[in-house]
């Protein structure tokens, strides 16, 4: 089963240039906790990723305040994924890179759609319980202490 069967189309996205307070309200009424971040609003190039826990760890705990722009918390070079892949792609994408949601991305890092975890949960044909229990604890492992 390709991810272009159930990733959610046309995400709602943010430029770097914009203030944490953006998009803690893009997450909101997006019910989302997760924004990719583009070049433009035209392009709509990948160029990030900021998530809740950005806000919260990057912003809030370092002293920064609603007034932060995006690009101060986002995670840069974030991978993506293509619409022709398979869920076991995405699925070894999220356990590598130990995240919860995963943007397609069409020609040229354009963003066409989101993945997340949670759709691999609602998906019945996606993957199984056990598949989507492991993908959970995989992503949710503490990383080990250097």
């Amino acid at each position: 089963m390709r991810i272009s069967d159930f990733m959610t189309r046309d995400p709602t996205c943010c430029v770097p240039e914009a203030m944490a307070r953006e998009a803690a309200e893009l997450m909101r009424d997006n019910d989302c906790g997760a924004i990719p971040v583009v070049e433009n609003m035209d392009n709509r190039k990948l160029v990030g990723m900021i998530t809740d826990r950005d806000l919260a760890v990057r912003g809030l705990a370092e002293g920064k305040g609603p007034d932060a722009t995006v690009r101060e918390l986002m995670s840069v070079e974030p991978v993506g994924a293509d619409p022709d892949d398979e869920v076991e792609t995405v699925r070894d994408v999220m356990i590598r890179e130990r995240i919860r949601r995963v943007p397609v991305l069409g020609a040229d890092r354009r963003v066409v759609g989101i993945i997340a975890q949670a759709d691999l949960a609602r998906e019945d044909a996606a993957a199984s319980d056990r598949e989507v229990g492991r993908i959970v604890e995989a992503i949710s492992e503490p990383e080990p202490n250097n």
